[in-house]
């Protein structure tokens, strides 16, 4: 018990809110897409590596009745991303095209929660590529993404990306797909977009706010307080933060924490290691760290729910000891299917606080046949 709450003590300021279209002239020249046709090529020179979880012997490619993944590799990932320039910033992205897409299927983008980027969605891209284009990005202060020294990380500032991503990359209505912190982003996002550019939201393990102080009324939180408060004085001690920095992303500490987070132990391997190991090491990382779990936590979802009348998909892993059913954002979120008829909600059984990770099955069995139930535009 006391090694848990040790764990919950460090990951709860992450977790608990908590990897062709034509390139605008501010993206990069080498603008890079991945198209699903050349999959085959690219596993042949050695570009891709799948790797089939399959059960009860179903097709892995059938993503409608799937109950599996097609994972690519970390490095894979990152050889095929783009760079875009944001407000000064460098942005990484990456794009995969289906093989057959049709003007009425919207593009989806992919958002990553705290500590994570692009690649941890490596069990989600090419299954959801099967019918429509993919994106995803790597939010400013993750992943090969800058991390500007100093810099101070609020949840608008994470939305305000988004919707200038869709404005000068993707360019048509999208379905924005967050977990944890990135699903309380694109629900900022959708709420304040005036261009009609988010065509849909679908959201996993929504977070109350970019740390624990938007979620004050849980009784756990209330319970730890006191120790987080001492945690964000320490923080923002440069020599104690990057103590307490460097000792949580060593392997051994990183491994157990995910292990706490996630239902489905084995998806907790050595490329989710690396997905969150190695851009935490790099130079930025430890200020994104203490700004985020230091900063304001943000807008609410509560306030920001009721604004939205397009369609909306929740899944909630029932494992999730960062944002728990139990806990007021679980409840809440629980609750809007009664009261706002564009919003879907199901519970993952045995899953933890990243779904599209932890059991990647369970989530493309509700999220295929509701992104192929969108209305046309």
């Amino acid at each position: 018990m006391r090694a848990r709450m040790r764990a919950v003590a460090v990951t709860a300021p992450h977790a608990l809110f908590s990897l062709p279209s034509t390139p605008s002239a501010s993206a990069s020249s080498s603008s890079t897409a991945i198209n699903f046709d050349s999959v085959s090529r690219f596993r042949r020179l050695g570009l891709f590596r799948f790797r089939a979880r399959v059960r009860h012997r179903k097709p892995i490619l059938n993503a409608a009745s799937s109950a599996g993944a097609v994972e690519v590799g970390f490095r894979e990932i990152q050889e095929k991303c783009s760079k875009w320039q944001w407000k000064g910033h460098t942005i990484s992205y990456l794009v995969v095209h289906p093989p057959q897409a049709r003007s009425s299927d919207p593009p989806v983008l992919l958002v990553h929660g705290f500590g994570a980027s692009i690649a941890h969605w490596r069990r989600n891209i090419m299954i959801l590529a099967e019918s429509q284009t993919v994106y995803a990005i790597d939010l400013l202060g993750f992943g090969a993404s800058d991390k500007p020294s100093g810099f101070a990380y609020t949840m608008e500032i994470w939305a305000q990306l988004i919707l200038d991503f869709l404005d000068e990359i993707v360019r048509k209505p999208t379905v924005l797909i967050g977990n944890s912190v990135g699903s309380l982003a694109c629900v900022i996002a959708a709420s304040e977009s005036t261009n009609a550019l988010v065509r849909g939201l679908v959201l996993l393990n929504c977070a109350g706010g970019m740390n624990n102080k938007a979620v004050v009324d849980d009784w756990r939180i209330k319970l730890l307080l006191p120790l987080l408060w001492l945690f964000d004085f320490l923080l923002k001690q440069r020599g104690i933060a990057s103590s307490i920095f460097e000792r949580v992303k060593q392997r051994d500490n990183l491994r157990n924490i995910l292990l706490s987070v996630y239902g489905n132990k084995e998806s907790v391997d050595e490329d989710l290691l690396q997905i969150i190991k190695e851009p935490a090491d790099d130079e930025g990382a430890l200020d994104a760290f203490v700004s985020i779990v230091t900063g304001p936590p943000g807008p609410n979802p509560v306030q920001l729910m009721p604004r939205l009348s397009l369609p909306i998909l929740v899944l909630w892993g029932n494992q999730d000891p960062f944002t728990p059913l139990d806990g007021p954002v679980g409840k809440y979120f629980a609750s809007l299917p009664s009261q706002q008829p564009n919003i879907s909600l199901f519970i993952l059984e045995g899953v933890g606080h990243c779904p599209h990770d932890d059991r990647p099955d369970l989530v493309h069995e509700k999220l295929i046949p509701w992104l192929a139930s969108l209305p046309t535009s």
